[in-house]
């Protein structure tokens, strides 16, 4: 009876646990749904990451996932010139702001931010790494309508096979080259990849409004990779 009774209790604890994280995705992005955007703005990322060059090369990794899953993007090249010229290159300044001036230069439904937290190399430590929130607001209400926060690790040591402490010297030296050699723009594509794989069907996805019983993905995200991982 007491094993009865504990085996119970475990089932209880773990089918609540289950059920505060295993919510369909029309209950978690009820607006998205309710608002049924049709094209998407990617506002120039916000970058906080120590790499200078991180902006550029993360926003030319946005659109292919989002046009994957039904959505129309502007042209990423076409707005970003546009946002320069009109001095809304950054774009931390309307992320509290109207957004209603975006409808009417591109007749665009939700803008998508994102802000690069980690964008950084380790050498010594073969260590890559990404980390980046996103935040897809709609610009008729402000509303946020779908978020996340992904982080990728890319463990870039390789190893020569050779015995001693020569090896291990060897080991080093390779890891450092595979560190320095790794691709950011994969890595993003990686990140990109697993943070809208749960993006409601867009209307020009097949999959358009009969999704909503899916289960919506994690707010937050961890994902490691190694050298002996495809990326």
């Amino acid at each position: 009876m007491r094993k009865a009774s504990f085996q119970f209790f475990i089932a209880i604890i773990l089918f609540s646990s289950c059920g505060t994280t295993q919510l369909p995705k029309s209950t978690v992005y009820k607006d998205l749904y309710n608002e049924k955007p049709v094209s998407f703005l990617l506002m120039p990322p916000i970058n906080r990451s120590t790499n200078v060059e991180a902006k550029e090369y993360f926003h030319s990794t946005l659109n292919v996932p989002i046009i994957n899953a039904g959505y129309y993007v502007i042209p990423p090249f076409l707005s970003m010139e546009i946002l320069k010229k009109e001095s809304a290159y950054d774009a931390e300044l309307f992320l509290t702001n109207s957004l209603m001036i975006f409808n009417e230069v591109f007749g665009a439904d939700v803008a998508l931010f994102t802000i690069i937290h980690k964008w950084d190399k380790n050498a010594i430590g073969a260590k890559v790494n990404i980390e980046v929130e996103y935040i897809a607001k709609s610009i008729r209400t402000n509303k946020t309508l779908y978020t996340r926060h992904g982080s990728i690790t890319y463990d870039a040591s390789v190893s020569a096979n050779v015995g001693g402490a020569w090896g291990g010297l060897v080991d080093l030296a390779l890891s450092a080259v595979n560190t320095a050699a790794t691709q950011y723009v994969d890595l993003a594509r990686t990140c990109n990849g697993v943070t809208f794989s749960d993006l409601p069907a867009g209307k020009y996805s097949p999959n358009y409004g009969v999704d909503g019983n899916e289960i919506a993905g994690k707010q937050k995200f961890k994902k490691s990779l190694s050298s002996q991982t495809k990326y």
